[in-house]
């Protein structure tokens, strides 16, 4: 019973926290304060440089919930680059029958990595 009353106090201990979400990259991140998370290389910034994200989406107080056409006006998130990284290796293989052709490539797809300091 103990595990039922926990999953309840989570789940709204998560709807009381501020949440937006936010376009970076062609994506769309949920995002709340002090999560650290990767997204898209972000090669106009260097580690330490506080970074703000004005394409917000959607954002939630937990009292009220704002939804944009396509942007919420006025609201901002701010965050800090923490620095960069390389996603998983991917391999890709093309093979043609019945002609000896093969080929290998690599590729590992660059992030940066950001930590979400205030959703205002």
């Amino acid at each position: 019973m103990s595990s039922t009353t926990e999953t309840n106090s989570k789940t709204a201990e998560a709807t009381t926290n501020p949440f937006a979400v936010i376009e970076t990259g062609g994506k769309q991140y949920l995002v709340t304060e002090g999560d650290e998370l990767d997204v898209e290389l972000l090669s106009d910034s260097k580690e330490g440089d506080t970074l703000t994200f004005d394409k917000v989406l959607l954002t939630d107080n937990g009292k009220a919930t704002k939804v944009g056409t396509p942007y919420v006006a006025g609201t901002k998130v701010t965050a800090t680059h923490v620095g960069d990284k390389k996603g998983k290796k991917l391999s890709i293989i093309r093979f043609k029958a019945k002609s000896n052709r093969s080929r290998k490539v690599g590729h590992r797809q660059p992030y940066t990595r950001i930590k979400i300091e205030k959703i205002a």
